[in-house]
């Protein structure tokens, strides 16, 4: 059980530093993040192939796919990219209000453990007609609403770096004074 759990814990570093490089995306972009998004795009697609040929190798699996394998894995790329998308649309700057990756990372990512959880509660209710009964579960899914409502409300704001000037390759570069002897 070693392994899954280290891939679990880098996709957490992974996705928990996805939102402080956003804002520094949307800075350098003068707070536009439709630009940043784009680019997201750009490396999905590109690790995407990558990871998904090298990983059809290792494996030695058949690189023969299903209906379902492909209308499933379209619907999962879809559900990952219209969360990047919302996750955009979070940091976007509404009728003056200032995105708040802070508050929106905590959100996000408390929200989606809960998702996950009851979404296997609904699948599970739907093939056995009756719901998984482990209270624990349920105080689990409580206890998620109470942290993301605590780290959101005490996780400092760091203002991400101003653009550089256009056409300034030397813009915030400082030379130390010359030595005087």
């Amino acid at each position: 059980m070693k392994w899954p759990i280290i891939f679990a814990l880098l996709t957490g570093l992974f996705w928990g530093t996805y939102g402080p490089a956003l804002g520094i995306a949307r800075a350098a972009e003068g707070n536009n993040p439709f630009k940043p998004y784009l680019m997201i795009g750009v490396a999905y697609l590109i690790w995407a192939v990558i990871g998904g040929f090298g990983g059809i190798r290792y494996t030695g699996v058949d690189a023969k796919f299903t209906a379902d394998g492909i209308t499933w894995g379209f619907i999962a790329g879809s559900l990952g990219a219209f969360g990047a998308l919302t996750l955009t649309l979070a940091m976007f700057s509404f009728q003056g209000m200032k995105p708040r990756a802070d508050i929106v990372m905590p959100i996000v990512f408390g929200t989606a453990v809960t998702v996950s959880a009851l979404t296997s509660v609904v699948m599970i209710y739907a093939r056995d007609h009756k719901l998984p009964a482990n209270p624990w579960l349920y105080l689990g899914i409580v206890g998620m609403a109470v942290c993301i409502i605590v780290v959101a409300k005490n996780t400092p704001h760091v203002a991400p770096h101003a653009p550089k000037p256009a056409g300034d390759a030397h813009a915030g570069v400082t030379t130390p004074p010359p030595a005087t002897t």
